[in-house]
């Protein structure tokens, strides 16, 4: 790969260089989001009411194959903060910055034990609560003057963006030529000339859900335990590892940016920001922080590279938050070594892996998804749900839906984006 092109633009925190953010020879004159990828498939089925799942028959699909994706890595212009929101201990919102935490590093052989706490100061969120797009909503009716609200005669647009979702369902997509284990529906409805893309939970994942042992349940608190560790609540203060760890608490970031002609707003959890008040602005600021099992053959590495740091890169690199911390943990959930991961590295550290993922083509899958979800999803009206669906191995294949299951836009959006526009 050619490392030129990937260099995050926050990798020196006051240094401005060349980045992924940053197209290299943007007089190729190359389409980045060509729809040669989309295969036809004549038999195309619409969908009424509610139903068990997607019908895999569609009028298009779209590939998956990596080297279809193996081109130009696509303009993406550097992600800017245009707000933030907190969720309290009862998952209410807030418009403001108040669950942000503060990052202090701690020693890199710290011996934290992480199944501290776990029986008797842990709240855990319900997972089984679908909140869909809800919160990000909230934040687009609280802040409508920050999104370029379009002030023509023209009601068909709201918003000047073309897609709204969550980080994780971006990070996804970014992750999906290289997923071989789970697949993802997601739904997609076209309100007021904007697409909005929210999670289906798919029949394997809620089984597996149901199905946690009690050893995968205390494993999942241990990465919010490592946090517990790193984070104090001000600029002044120390971590509070006694406290109750309540993972109904969060803090997002709202971000806006563009991949090649996608103009995208999306909003992701943030666990800490820098305590240096030198630190750059926001998102560059922020930290990510990481458990993973401790290292300790080349096959381990290997894997590690391959499967863990795939994950990492794209969900940090979406946002622009420019590094991970790990805390690497023995069998017993021990802390025995932390190690800081630069995102703008990891391209590095990848590169002698064989058959390894590439950055390239997840940005390149990513953008072709957006725009084959543009052409397809095209009548603009809030019950009309396309729901896309993926298979490990297979294409990606949609379903449209009307008045059904699928519907996710609540009324009370609805009402006050229309009446922002009245």
């Amino acid at each position: 790969m050619d490392s030129q092109k990937f260099h995050h633009p926050n990798s020196n925190h006051h240094q401005k260089r060349r980045s992924a953010y940053q197209k290299e020879g943007e007089a190729s004159g190359r389409s980045h989001c060509e729809s040669k990828h989309f295969r036809p498939n004549h038999q195309h089925h619409e969908q009424s009411g509610p139903t068990p799942g997607p019908n895999p028959l569609s009028s298009r699909c779209l590939s998956t194959r990596r080297e279809l994706y193996e081109r130009d890595f696509p303009v993406y212009k550097q992600p800017v903060e245009v707000g933030s929101f907190s969720l309290d201990s009862e998952r209410r919102f807030f418009n403001d910055s108040r669950q942000l935490r503060y990052y202090v590093e701690p020693d890199r052989t710290p011996n934290f034990d992480l199944r501290d706490g776990y029986r008797d100061r842990f709240i855990k969120r319900d997972e089984s609560v679908k909140e869909k797009l809800d919160h990000i909503l909230r934040w687009i009716l609280a802040n409508k003057s920050k999104l370029s609200l379009k002030v023509t005669g023209d009601k068909s647009c709201a918003l000047d963006v073309d897609f709204v979702t969550w980080r994780g369902h971006l990070t996804k997509l970014l992750t999906t030529p290289y997923e071989a284990r789970d697949g993802w529906l997601l739904a997609v409805t076209r309100f007021r000339g904007t697409l909005y893309i929210s999670e289906v939970e798919t029949e394997a994942a809620r089984r597996d859900r149901e199905s946690r042992t009690g050893r995968h349940e205390e494993m999942m608190y241990w990465g919010y335990k490592f946090e517990q560790y790193t984070c104090a609540d001000d600029v002044h203060s120390s971590p509070d590892p006694g406290g109750v760890v309540n993972t109904n608490e969060a803090f997002c970031t709202v971000v806006q940016t563009r991949l090649a002609d996608h103009r995208l707003l999306f909003s992701g959890e943030v666990d800490c920001r820098d305590k240096d008040p030198k630190a750059p602005a926001a998102p560059a600021c922020y930290v990510e922080l990481k458990t993973s099992a401790e290292i300790c053959t080349p096959k381990q590495r290997s894997n590690f590279h391959r499967f863990k740091l795939i994950k990492w890169w794209a969900q940090s690199f979406l946002p622009g938050v420019p590094r991970v911390v790990a805390g690497f943990r023995d069998h017993e959930g021990v802390v025995v070594g932390v190690e800081t991961f630069p995102i703008s590295k990891m391209s590095h550290l990848i590169k002698n892996e064989h058959n390894c993922w590439k950055p390239t083509v997840c940005m390149n899958f990513c953008c072709d998804f957006l725009s084959f979800v543009k052409q397809t999803a095209t009548e603009d009206n809030p019950s009309v749900v396309y729901l896309f669906c993926y298979e490990p191995h297979r294409d990606v294949t949609f379903s449209i839906h009307r008045d059904s299951q699928y519907s996710f836009l609540p009324r009370w959006y609805l009402e006050g984006i229309t009446r922002s526009q009245d």
